[in-house]
């Protein structure tokens, strides 16, 4: 069975760009008469709110999609995703890194020639690497002192545990991509996959929700198809399965940038508000029927 979900993060109010990834993971369930879910990422206690949950499900009543209940919550399954973390700490596959964001960027700026991502969906230049070498000494003095830290995943040796690996991309990607692609983590470096004070980070939750939901088809704009390279890695890391993956173009404004959530004028809650018609919403985003 097709089982498809829709994620947002409820740190702000949806948009028309919400609004076609909502219904292209509907559609997909619908027409192989599958499942489709809903689920709110809220990792971000800081930037989440509970008012923003009730506005989602709201939009999406609007939008004409029924889900599966109960929803699931980010916040209420931490204790799956640090289960998935000791594993990877027990393969020794983890590192605490203790880099600030400007020592991370002083870095690569001081390092000549050092890589950059320039990839849709990757978060700034690749982290060099700066505390993968310190030694246990080095670590442990630093996290006695309670120096805050995140825990990145040591991309090379996690690639030499698990081998040459694919995903199957029955949409597009931003170039294009379509079929069997090749798995390459090496692209996003050692990303973070917790901090000090949080056992998770998307990346992981991502992966562990969707096999605990069984999710068989992910649908997602193609600004996260460079996110499927080290999804993928961890779904072999956590004998995971791997569902098909279907992204899709991304819903641009008149200046050709993506939708915000800062934007109050093109929430769904705000079209709402004008009752504007569904079919004038599906008109607007290219929706076909």
């Amino acid at each position: 069975m097709i089982v498809t979900r829709f994620a947002p993060s409820p740190t702000g109010l949806l948009h028309l760009g919400h609004a076609f990834a909502a219904l292209t993971a509907f559609e997909a369930a619908q027409a192989a008469g599958g499942k489709f879910l809903v689920r709110l990422e809220d990792i971000d206690r800081a930037r989440c709110r509970r008012a923003y949950e009730e506005e989602i499900l709201k939009d999406l009543a609007w939008l004409g999609l029924d889900w599966e209940r109960p929803v699931r919550r980010h916040s209420e399954h931490f204790a799956f995703y640090e289960k998935s973390l000791e594993r990877l700490r027990e393969a020794e596959l983890l590192y605490p890194c203790f880099c600030t964001r400007k020592e991370i960027a002083d870095e690569i700026e001081r390092a000549s020639g050092a890589p950059h991502l320039d990839l849709p969906g990757a978060q700034g230049p690749l982290y060099p690497g700066t505390c993968r070498s310190l030694s246990a000494v080095q670590r442990e003095a630093r996290l006695s002192a309670g120096t805050p830290f995140a825990l990145r995943i040591d991309i090379e040796k996690a690639c030499a545990l698990t081998g040459s690996l694919t995903f199957l991309e029955k949409g597009r990607g931003p170039k294009g991509e379509n079929g069997r692609q090749d798995v390459r983590p090496e692209l996003l470096g050692d990303v973070v996959l917790a901090r000090k004070e949080m056992p998770t980070s998307y990346q992981l939750a991502v992966v562990v929700d969707d096999a605990v939901q069984g999710v068989s088809l992910v649908t997602r704009g193609e600004d996260l198809f460079h996110a499927t390279h080290i999804q993928r890695l961890l779904q072999r890391l956590l004998g995971l399965p791997a569902p098909h993956y279907a992204h899709h173009r991304l819903i641009m404004g008149p200046d050709g940038k993506k939708f915000s959530k800062r934007d109050a004028s093109v929430t769904l809650r705000a079209l709402r508000e004008k009752k504007m018609r569904l079919d004038d919403i599906k008109m607007q985003i290219g929706w076909r029927d």
